[in-house]
Protein backbone atom coordinates (compact mmCIF):
# COMPACT_ATOMS: atom_id res chain seq x y z
CA UNK A 1 0.00 0.00 0.00
CA UNK A 2 3.20 2.40 -0.78
CA UNK A 3 4.45 4.11 2.40
CA UNK A 4 3.23 2.51 5.32
CA UNK A 5 1.92 4.34 8.33
CA UNK A 6 3.16 2.04 10.67
CA UNK A 7 6.86 0.89 11.05
CA UNK A 8 9.14 -1.78 13.28
CA UNK A 9 12.53 -3.09 14.67
CA UNK A 10 12.60 -6.17 15.62
CA UNK A 11 14.56 -8.74 16.25
CA UNK A 12 13.96 -12.31 14.22
CA UNK A 13 14.86 -15.42 16.66
CA UNK A 14 16.17 -17.20 13.40
CA UNK A 15 18.08 -14.85 11.30
CA UNK A 16 17.58 -16.48 7.55
CA UNK A 17 18.85 -13.75 4.99
CA UNK A 18 15.39 -12.31 3.32
CA UNK A 19 15.20 -13.52 -0.24
CA UNK A 20 14.84 -11.19 -2.60
CA UNK A 21 11.98 -11.28 -4.67
CA UNK A 22 12.82 -12.64 -8.15
CA UNK A 23 13.84 -16.19 -8.54
CA UNK A 24 16.59 -18.10 -6.15
CA UNK A 25 19.30 -19.15 -7.69
CA UNK A 26 20.54 -22.11 -5.78
CA UNK A 27 24.46 -22.89 -5.75
CA UNK A 28 24.52 -21.42 -9.37
CA UNK A 29 28.25 -21.23 -8.92
CA UNK A 30 30.74 -22.02 -6.17
CA UNK A 31 31.46 -19.58 -3.11
CA UNK A 32 34.37 -17.31 -3.97
CA UNK A 33 34.55 -18.70 -7.70
CA UNK A 34 33.95 -16.09 -10.14
CA UNK A 35 30.89 -16.84 -12.35
CA UNK A 36 31.44 -17.91 -16.32
CA UNK A 37 32.51 -15.41 -19.03
CA UNK A 38 33.77 -12.37 -16.88
CA UNK A 39 34.14 -9.30 -18.44
CA UNK A 40 37.69 -8.20 -19.84
CA UNK A 41 37.23 -4.68 -17.64
CA UNK A 42 36.94 -6.62 -14.36
CA UNK A 43 40.08 -8.40 -13.05
CA UNK A 44 39.10 -11.98 -11.33
CA UNK A 45 39.07 -10.52 -7.52
CA UNK A 46 37.36 -7.51 -9.01
CA UNK A 47 34.20 -7.65 -6.78
CA UNK A 48 32.14 -6.22 -9.71
CA UNK A 49 33.28 -9.25 -11.95
CA UNK A 50 29.43 -10.27 -9.99
CA UNK A 51 28.09 -7.43 -12.02
CA UNK A 52 29.18 -7.58 -15.68
CA UNK A 53 29.68 -10.62 -17.98
CA UNK A 54 31.12 -10.47 -21.12
CA UNK A 55 27.64 -11.87 -22.63
CA UNK A 56 25.57 -9.42 -21.35
CA UNK A 57 26.53 -6.44 -19.72
CA UNK A 58 29.54 -3.93 -19.08
CA UNK A 59 30.32 -1.03 -17.54
CA UNK A 60 30.78 1.39 -20.51
CA UNK A 61 27.47 -0.04 -21.42
CA UNK A 62 25.75 0.05 -18.09
CA UNK A 63 26.52 4.41 -18.15
CA UNK A 64 24.95 4.31 -21.58
CA UNK A 65 21.68 2.76 -21.10
CA UNK A 66 21.22 4.67 -17.60
CA UNK A 67 21.78 7.71 -19.80
CA UNK A 68 19.04 6.81 -22.44
CA UNK A 69 16.66 5.74 -19.65
CA UNK A 70 17.04 8.82 -17.36
CA UNK A 71 17.81 11.53 -20.26
CA UNK A 72 14.12 13.27 -19.16
CA UNK A 73 14.24 12.91 -15.64
CA UNK A 74 14.54 14.72 -12.84
CA UNK A 75 16.89 12.29 -11.18
CA UNK A 76 16.99 8.37 -10.68
CA UNK A 77 19.58 5.65 -11.17
CA UNK A 78 20.60 2.33 -12.32
CA UNK A 79 21.30 -0.16 -9.54
CA UNK A 80 23.07 -3.24 -9.76
CA UNK A 81 23.19 -5.83 -6.82
CA UNK A 82 24.57 -9.18 -6.27
CA UNK A 83 24.22 -11.02 -3.03
CA UNK A 84 25.10 -14.14 -1.30
CA UNK A 85 23.41 -15.53 1.89
CA UNK A 86 23.82 -18.44 3.95
CA UNK A 87 22.14 -19.39 7.09
CA UNK A 88 22.28 -22.34 9.70
CA UNK A 89 19.95 -23.41 12.28
CA UNK A 90 20.69 -25.75 15.02
CA UNK A 91 18.36 -27.09 16.73
CA UNK A 92 17.91 -30.42 19.68
CA UNK A 93 21.18 -31.33 19.01
CA UNK A 94 20.96 -31.24 15.28
CA UNK A 95 21.71 -29.28 12.35
CA UNK A 96 18.07 -28.70 11.42
CA UNK A 97 18.76 -25.96 8.42
CA UNK A 98 21.74 -25.16 5.97
CA UNK A 99 21.19 -22.60 3.17
CA UNK A 100 23.33 -21.14 0.53
CA UNK A 101 22.16 -19.07 -2.43
CA UNK A 102 22.73 -16.29 -4.68
CA UNK A 103 20.80 -13.34 -6.18
CA UNK A 104 21.29 -11.17 -8.81
CA UNK A 105 19.56 -8.50 -10.67
CA UNK A 106 19.18 -4.22 -10.72
CA UNK A 107 16.57 -2.06 -10.13
CA UNK A 108 16.05 1.24 -12.60
CA UNK A 109 14.42 4.20 -11.02
CA UNK A 110 13.79 7.55 -12.69
CA UNK A 111 12.03 10.45 -10.67
CA UNK A 112 9.98 13.32 -11.84
CA UNK A 113 8.66 15.47 -9.64
CA UNK A 114 6.97 13.89 -7.00
CA UNK A 115 6.74 10.77 -9.63
CA UNK A 116 8.70 7.92 -9.69
CA UNK A 117 8.90 5.19 -12.54
CA UNK A 118 10.78 2.02 -11.06
CA UNK A 119 11.18 -1.27 -12.83
CA UNK A 120 13.40 -4.53 -11.92
CA UNK A 121 14.61 -7.83 -13.07
CA UNK A 122 17.11 -10.80 -11.16
CA UNK A 123 18.66 -10.25 -14.17
CA UNK A 124 21.64 -8.31 -15.43
CA UNK A 125 22.03 -8.10 -19.05
CA UNK A 126 21.51 -4.78 -21.35
CA UNK A 127 18.30 -6.54 -22.59
CA UNK A 128 16.42 -6.59 -19.43
CA UNK A 129 17.39 -3.05 -18.90
CA UNK A 130 16.40 -1.86 -22.16
CA UNK A 131 13.37 -3.32 -21.61
CA UNK A 132 12.55 -1.97 -17.76
CA UNK A 133 13.37 1.70 -19.49
CA UNK A 134 10.41 1.19 -21.75
CA UNK A 135 7.84 1.39 -18.65
CA UNK A 136 9.75 4.67 -17.71
CA UNK A 137 7.90 6.28 -20.78
CA UNK A 138 4.58 6.83 -18.96
CA UNK A 139 6.68 9.53 -16.58
CA UNK A 140 6.24 12.88 -17.46
CA UNK A 141 9.58 14.88 -18.99
CA UNK A 142 11.20 16.94 -15.78
CA UNK A 143 10.46 20.40 -16.02
CA UNK A 144 13.15 21.73 -14.39
CA UNK A 145 16.74 20.24 -14.97
CA UNK A 146 17.86 17.46 -14.08
CA UNK A 147 19.38 16.94 -10.28
CA UNK A 148 23.38 16.67 -9.54
CA UNK A 149 24.83 13.75 -8.28
CA UNK A 150 25.74 12.76 -4.98
CA UNK A 151 29.09 13.95 -3.14
CA UNK A 152 31.93 11.11 -3.97
CA UNK A 153 33.75 9.94 -1.10
CA UNK A 154 36.89 8.03 -1.24
CA UNK A 155 35.59 6.20 2.11
CA UNK A 156 35.04 2.56 2.06
CA UNK A 157 34.02 1.34 5.38
CA UNK A 158 34.61 -2.71 4.15
CA UNK A 159 37.34 -4.29 2.08
CA UNK A 160 36.33 -6.68 -0.64
CA UNK A 161 37.01 -10.24 1.17
CA UNK A 162 33.57 -12.16 1.64
CA UNK A 163 33.29 -13.79 4.68
CA UNK A 164 30.99 -16.75 3.59
CA UNK A 165 34.01 -17.89 1.70
CA UNK A 166 36.95 -17.96 4.65
CA UNK A 167 35.91 -20.23 6.73
CA UNK A 168 34.56 -23.72 5.58
CA UNK A 169 31.12 -25.28 6.04
CA UNK A 170 32.24 -28.17 8.30
CA UNK A 171 33.54 -25.57 10.84
CA UNK A 172 30.57 -23.30 11.04
CA UNK A 173 28.45 -26.41 11.56
CA UNK A 174 31.19 -27.32 14.49
CA UNK A 175 30.54 -23.75 16.02
CA UNK A 176 26.61 -24.39 16.17
CA UNK A 177 27.41 -27.81 17.61
CA UNK A 178 29.64 -26.66 20.03
CA UNK A 179 27.30 -24.09 21.50
CA UNK A 180 24.57 -26.17 21.80
CA UNK A 181 26.56 -28.31 23.96
CA UNK A 182 28.32 -25.71 25.62
CA UNK A 183 24.54 -24.22 26.54
CA UNK A 184 22.88 -27.49 27.86
CA UNK A 185 26.41 -28.26 29.88
CA UNK A 186 26.32 -24.97 31.74
CA UNK A 187 22.66 -26.16 33.72
CA UNK A 188 20.87 -29.30 33.62
CA UNK A 189 17.35 -27.11 34.08
CA UNK A 190 18.28 -26.20 29.95
CA UNK A 191 16.10 -28.45 28.22
CA UNK A 192 16.50 -26.52 24.87
CA UNK A 193 18.86 -24.85 22.75
CA UNK A 194 18.44 -22.96 19.48
CA UNK A 195 21.45 -21.59 17.76
CA UNK A 196 21.27 -19.91 14.27
CA UNK A 197 24.48 -18.64 12.62
CA UNK A 198 23.99 -16.20 9.12
CA UNK A 199 26.40 -14.52 7.35
CA UNK A 200 25.73 -12.55 3.24
CA UNK A 201 28.26 -10.78 1.27
CA UNK A 202 26.37 -8.10 -1.22
CA UNK A 203 27.87 -5.76 -3.66
CA UNK A 204 26.01 -2.92 -5.23
CA UNK A 205 26.88 -0.54 -7.85
CA UNK A 206 24.90 2.79 -8.90
CA UNK A 207 25.33 4.08 -12.60
CA UNK A 208 23.85 7.74 -13.01
CA UNK A 209 22.95 9.53 -16.49
CA UNK A 210 25.30 12.35 -15.32
CA UNK A 211 28.37 9.40 -15.46
CA UNK A 212 28.10 9.31 -11.37
CA UNK A 213 29.55 5.82 -10.68
CA UNK A 214 29.68 4.44 -6.75
CA UNK A 215 30.11 0.78 -6.07
CA UNK A 216 29.59 -0.38 -2.28
CA UNK A 217 30.61 -3.72 -0.87
CA UNK A 218 28.52 -4.89 2.69
CA UNK A 219 29.11 -7.81 4.91
CA UNK A 220 26.43 -9.00 7.50
CA UNK A 221 27.05 -11.76 10.12
CA UNK A 222 25.32 -12.77 13.36
CA UNK A 223 24.80 -15.34 15.59
CA UNK A 224 21.64 -15.88 18.06
CA UNK A 225 21.26 -18.31 20.90
CA UNK A 226 17.81 -18.86 22.49
CA UNK A 227 17.22 -21.36 25.58
CA UNK A 228 14.81 -23.10 27.20
CA UNK A 229 15.01 -23.60 30.72
CA UNK A 230 12.62 -25.58 32.61
CA UNK A 231 11.52 -26.15 36.87
CA UNK A 232 9.10 -27.23 38.98
CA UNK A 233 7.46 -27.53 35.35
CA UNK A 234 7.29 -23.67 34.16
CA UNK A 235 9.21 -22.91 31.52
CA UNK A 236 10.73 -19.91 30.32
CA UNK A 237 13.30 -19.26 27.86
CA UNK A 238 16.12 -16.71 26.47
CA UNK A 239 17.77 -14.81 24.00
CA UNK A 240 20.78 -13.38 23.01
CA UNK A 241 22.01 -12.63 19.48
CA UNK A 242 25.22 -10.41 18.16
CA UNK A 243 26.64 -9.23 14.74
CA UNK A 244 27.51 -6.67 12.69
CA UNK A 245 29.33 -5.70 9.38
CA UNK A 246 32.44 -7.81 9.78
CA UNK A 247 34.29 -11.00 9.01
CA UNK A 248 33.27 -14.36 10.68
CA UNK A 249 36.12 -14.62 12.89
CA UNK A 250 34.67 -12.44 15.61
CA UNK A 251 31.30 -14.59 16.53
CA UNK A 252 34.05 -17.77 16.38
CA UNK A 253 36.02 -16.26 19.50
CA UNK A 254 34.93 -18.43 22.32
CA UNK A 255 34.53 -15.38 24.55
CA UNK A 256 31.89 -13.80 22.07
CA UNK A 257 30.18 -17.00 21.79
CA UNK A 258 30.01 -18.01 25.46
CA UNK A 259 28.85 -14.33 26.47
CA UNK A 260 26.17 -14.81 24.23
CA UNK A 261 25.18 -18.41 25.99
CA UNK A 262 25.59 -16.60 29.78
CA UNK A 263 23.92 -13.84 28.68
CA UNK A 264 20.78 -16.22 26.77
CA UNK A 265 20.64 -18.22 29.73
CA UNK A 266 21.11 -15.45 32.34
CA UNK A 267 17.73 -14.15 31.33
CA UNK A 268 15.66 -17.52 31.10
CA UNK A 269 16.76 -17.95 34.36
CA UNK A 270 15.52 -13.89 35.70
CA UNK A 271 12.26 -15.23 33.89
CA UNK A 272 11.70 -18.39 35.49
CA UNK A 273 11.35 -16.36 38.77
CA UNK A 274 9.44 -13.65 37.00
CA UNK A 275 5.84 -13.00 38.71
CA UNK A 276 3.51 -10.69 36.43
CA UNK A 277 3.71 -7.42 35.60
CA UNK A 278 1.51 -4.52 37.37
CA UNK A 279 -0.59 -2.62 35.07
CA UNK A 280 -0.56 1.47 35.56
CA UNK A 281 1.44 4.65 35.27
CA UNK A 282 5.00 4.10 36.23
CA UNK A 283 8.39 5.90 36.37
CA UNK A 284 10.61 4.00 33.80
CA UNK A 285 14.53 3.26 33.88
CA UNK A 286 15.74 1.91 30.88
CA UNK A 287 18.72 0.45 30.17
CA UNK A 288 21.67 0.94 28.02
CA UNK A 289 21.83 -0.12 24.52
CA UNK A 290 19.44 -2.37 23.11
CA UNK A 291 16.40 -0.44 24.96
CA UNK A 292 17.06 2.55 22.60
CA UNK A 293 14.59 0.32 20.31
CA UNK A 294 12.63 2.75 22.25
CA UNK A 295 14.58 5.62 20.44
CA UNK A 296 14.17 4.39 16.76
CA UNK A 297 10.18 3.78 17.47
CA UNK A 298 9.10 6.74 19.22
CA UNK A 299 10.99 9.26 17.33
CA UNK A 300 13.31 7.73 14.63
CA UNK A 301 10.78 7.15 12.20
CA UNK A 302 8.92 9.87 12.67
CA UNK A 303 11.77 11.95 11.68
CA UNK A 304 12.18 10.50 8.50
CA UNK A 305 11.94 13.07 5.40
CA UNK A 306 9.14 11.58 3.70
CA UNK A 307 6.68 11.63 6.27
CA UNK A 308 7.58 14.75 7.09
CA UNK A 309 7.14 16.14 3.21
CA UNK A 310 3.66 14.67 3.32
CA UNK A 311 2.62 16.52 6.43
CA UNK A 312 1.70 12.82 8.49
CA UNK A 313 4.87 12.62 10.75
CA UNK A 314 3.86 14.19 14.54
CA UNK A 315 7.35 15.72 14.10
CA UNK A 316 6.16 17.87 10.73
CA UNK A 317 7.06 21.66 10.59
CA UNK A 318 8.37 21.71 13.83
CA UNK A 319 12.47 22.55 13.08
CA UNK A 320 13.74 24.57 15.87
CA UNK A 321 11.15 23.72 18.31
CA UNK A 322 11.96 21.82 21.66
CA UNK A 323 10.50 18.04 20.94
CA UNK A 324 12.73 16.59 24.04
CA UNK A 325 13.74 17.50 27.66
CA UNK A 326 17.06 19.72 27.79
CA UNK A 327 19.89 17.35 27.73
CA UNK A 328 18.49 14.77 24.79
CA UNK A 329 20.77 14.63 21.41
CA UNK A 330 19.80 12.31 19.06
CA UNK A 331 22.11 11.38 16.75
CA UNK A 332 21.77 8.98 13.10
CA UNK A 333 24.96 7.67 11.99
CA UNK A 334 25.32 5.63 8.93
CA UNK A 335 28.90 5.77 9.10
CA UNK A 336 30.27 3.80 12.28
CA UNK A 337 32.20 1.19 11.09
CA UNK A 338 31.19 -2.53 11.59
CA UNK A 339 28.37 -1.28 12.91
CA UNK A 340 24.80 -3.14 11.41
CA UNK A 341 23.49 -0.18 10.11
CA UNK A 342 26.16 1.52 8.53
CA UNK A 343 27.30 1.45 4.72
CA UNK A 344 30.02 3.31 3.20
CA UNK A 345 27.25 4.86 0.91
CA UNK A 346 23.52 4.80 0.96
CA UNK A 347 21.51 3.27 -2.16
CA UNK A 348 21.76 6.19 -3.82
CA UNK A 349 25.39 6.90 -3.93
CA UNK A 350 24.94 9.50 -1.41
CA UNK A 351 27.93 9.16 1.46
CA UNK A 352 26.82 8.04 4.99
CA UNK A 353 27.12 10.98 8.07
CA UNK A 354 26.67 11.47 11.13
CA UNK A 355 23.11 13.33 11.39
CA UNK A 356 21.83 15.06 14.57
CA UNK A 357 18.42 15.03 14.61
CA UNK A 358 17.61 16.40 18.03
CA UNK A 359 20.31 18.75 19.61
CA UNK A 360 19.65 19.58 23.55
CA UNK A 361 16.32 18.89 23.29
CA UNK A 362 15.55 21.25 20.17
CA UNK A 363 14.72 19.10 16.81
CA UNK A 364 17.50 20.03 13.96
CA UNK A 365 16.95 17.92 10.94
CA UNK A 366 15.21 15.14 9.00
CA UNK A 367 16.91 12.02 7.66
CA UNK A 368 16.32 12.25 3.87
CA UNK A 369 16.54 10.46 0.42
CA UNK A 370 17.56 12.32 -2.47
CA UNK A 371 13.47 12.50 -3.68
CA UNK A 372 12.33 14.17 -0.80
CA UNK A 373 15.72 16.17 0.21
CA UNK A 374 15.05 17.86 -3.31
CA UNK A 375 11.59 18.45 -2.83
CA UNK A 376 11.79 19.90 0.61
CA UNK A 377 14.59 21.99 -0.47
CA UNK A 378 17.71 20.59 1.43
CA UNK A 379 20.99 18.05 0.80
CA UNK A 380 20.20 14.48 1.06
CA UNK A 381 21.57 12.97 4.31
CA UNK A 382 23.08 9.75 3.50
CA UNK A 383 19.59 8.10 4.27
CA UNK A 384 18.43 6.50 1.07
CA UNK A 385 17.88 3.06 1.54
CA UNK A 386 16.30 0.60 0.54
CA UNK A 387 15.86 -3.83 1.02
CA UNK A 388 17.48 -5.23 -2.69
CA UNK A 389 17.27 -4.20 -6.09
CA UNK A 390 13.90 -4.93 -6.38
CA UNK A 391 13.05 -2.16 -4.45
CA UNK A 392 12.85 1.40 -4.40
CA UNK A 393 14.73 3.42 -1.96
CA UNK A 394 13.41 5.55 0.45
CA UNK A 395 14.70 7.37 3.79
CA UNK A 396 15.55 5.26 6.39
CA UNK A 397 17.30 5.51 9.49
CA UNK A 398 20.77 3.82 9.77
CA UNK A 399 22.55 3.83 13.35
CA UNK A 400 19.80 5.82 15.76
CA UNK A 401 21.22 6.75 19.01
CA UNK A 402 21.12 8.89 21.77
CA UNK A 403 23.90 10.33 23.06
CA UNK A 404 24.84 9.66 26.97
CA UNK A 405 24.81 12.15 29.69
CA UNK A 406 26.47 12.65 32.88
CA UNK A 407 24.06 11.01 35.49
CA UNK A 408 25.14 7.82 37.32
CA UNK A 409 23.08 4.97 36.39
CA UNK A 410 23.22 3.84 40.00
CA UNK A 411 22.08 7.25 41.34
CA UNK A 412 19.48 7.23 38.49
CA UNK A 413 18.10 4.03 40.07
CA UNK A 414 18.22 5.65 43.45
CA UNK A 415 15.70 7.96 42.36
CA UNK A 416 12.81 5.49 41.62
CA UNK A 417 10.38 4.70 44.40
CA UNK A 418 7.92 2.97 42.58
CA UNK A 419 8.81 1.78 39.19
CA UNK A 420 10.32 -0.46 36.61
CA UNK A 421 13.42 -1.46 35.13
CA UNK A 422 12.76 -2.24 31.36
CA UNK A 423 16.53 -4.18 30.51
CA UNK A 424 15.64 -5.80 27.14
CA UNK A 425 13.27 -5.42 24.66
CA UNK A 426 11.82 -8.12 21.78
CA UNK A 427 11.19 -4.56 19.87
CA UNK A 428 8.06 -2.67 19.23
CA UNK A 429 6.17 -1.05 16.71
CA UNK A 430 4.85 2.98 16.28
CA UNK A 431 2.19 4.92 14.18
CA UNK A 432 3.46 7.33 12.53
CA UNK A 433 0.85 9.70 12.35
CA UNK A 434 -0.24 9.65 16.31
CA UNK A 435 3.47 8.69 17.07
CA UNK A 436 1.79 6.17 19.67
CA UNK A 437 4.12 3.02 20.28
CA UNK A 438 3.84 -0.39 21.75
CA UNK A 439 7.29 -2.38 23.24
CA UNK A 440 7.05 -5.94 25.05
CA UNK A 441 9.97 -6.53 28.15
CA UNK A 442 11.96 -9.48 27.62
CA UNK A 443 13.44 -8.84 30.89
CA UNK A 444 12.26 -6.44 33.55
CA UNK A 445 12.05 -5.76 37.17
CA UNK A 446 9.99 -3.92 39.98
CA UNK A 447 11.68 -1.01 41.13
CA UNK A 448 11.11 -0.76 45.00
CA UNK A 449 12.63 2.55 47.09
CA UNK A 450 15.46 2.95 44.49
CA UNK A 451 16.17 -1.16 44.34
CA UNK A 452 15.53 -3.64 42.03
CA UNK A 453 13.02 -6.22 43.22
CA UNK A 454 11.25 -9.09 41.25
CA UNK A 455 11.23 -9.66 37.90
CA UNK A 456 8.56 -9.36 36.16
CA UNK A 457 6.60 -11.21 32.76
CA UNK A 458 4.70 -9.66 30.30
CA UNK A 459 5.05 -5.95 30.97
CA UNK A 460 4.30 -3.59 27.51
CA UNK A 461 5.34 -0.18 27.71
CA UNK A 462 2.61 1.99 26.05
CA UNK A 463 3.06 5.98 25.07
CA UNK A 464 3.54 8.64 21.98
CA UNK A 465 6.83 10.00 20.34
CA UNK A 466 5.97 13.71 20.87
CA UNK A 467 5.87 13.18 24.45
CA UNK A 468 8.25 10.33 26.08
CA UNK A 469 11.28 12.30 25.58
CA UNK A 470 10.31 15.60 26.90
CA UNK A 471 9.65 13.13 30.36
CA UNK A 472 13.12 12.46 30.29
CA UNK A 473 14.22 12.82 33.97
CA UNK A 474 18.11 11.76 33.66
CA UNK A 475 20.05 10.60 31.02
CA UNK A 476 23.03 8.26 32.20
CA UNK A 477 27.14 7.88 31.60
CA UNK A 478 27.21 4.69 30.12
CA UNK A 479 25.94 5.17 26.47
CA UNK A 480 26.00 2.18 24.31
CA UNK A 481 25.01 0.62 21.03
CA UNK A 482 23.13 -2.23 20.50
CA UNK A 483 25.05 -5.56 19.92
CA UNK A 484 23.80 -5.90 15.82
CA UNK A 485 20.45 -7.46 16.08
CA UNK A 486 17.81 -5.00 14.84
CA UNK A 487 15.69 -5.52 11.43
CA UNK A 488 13.59 -2.66 10.66
CA UNK A 489 10.07 -2.83 8.42
CA UNK A 490 8.60 -0.07 6.60
CA UNK A 491 6.77 0.19 3.93
CA UNK A 492 7.34 -3.77 3.39
CA UNK A 493 10.57 -3.22 3.23
CA UNK A 494 13.40 -4.90 5.69
CA UNK A 495 16.78 -3.39 6.28
CA UNK A 496 19.68 -3.79 8.71
CA UNK A 497 19.76 -1.27 11.63
CA UNK A 498 21.33 -0.60 14.86
CA UNK A 499 20.30 1.26 18.03
CA UNK A 500 21.67 2.97 21.07
CA UNK A 501 21.76 4.84 24.32
CA UNK A 502 22.85 5.06 28.00
CA UNK A 503 20.83 4.03 30.83
CA UNK A 504 17.44 6.71 30.65
CA UNK A 505 15.02 8.17 33.24
CA UNK A 506 11.51 8.42 32.31
CA UNK A 507 8.98 9.72 34.22
CA UNK A 508 5.24 8.67 33.51
CA UNK A 509 4.94 6.01 31.04
CA UNK A 510 1.92 3.53 30.65
CA UNK A 511 2.49 -0.27 31.33
CA UNK A 512 0.34 -2.75 30.43
CA UNK A 513 0.47 -5.85 32.36
CA UNK A 514 -1.42 -8.82 33.50
CA UNK A 515 -1.22 -8.48 37.65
Amino acid sequence: MGLAARASLFVPLRLCAKPFSGPRKQGSFAQGQAPPYIHPMTSPTDPRRFLYRADALDPDLAQKLAQEALAQADDGELYLQYRATESFGFDDGRLKTADYSTDAGFGLRAVSGEMTGFAHASEISAGAIRRAAGTLALLDPAAQAPAGPPTRTNRHLYDEANPLDLIPFAKKVALCQEVDAAARARDPRVVQVSVALAGSWSVVEIVRADGFLATDIRPLVRLNVSIVVEENGRRESGYFGLGGRYMYDHLFEPEQWNRAIDEALSQALVNLRAVDAPAGEFTVLLGPGWPGVLLHEAVGHGLEGDFNRKGTSAFSGRIGQRVAAPGVTVVDDGSIAQRRGSLSIDDEGTPTQENILIEDGILKAYMQDRLNARLMGVAPTGNGRRESFAHAPMPRMTNTFMRGGNDDPAELLSRVKNGIFAKSFGGGQVDIVSGKFVFSCTEAYKIENGRLGDSIKGATLIGDGPSVLTKVLGIGNDMALDEGIGVCGKGGQSVPAGVGQPTLLVGGLTVGGTA
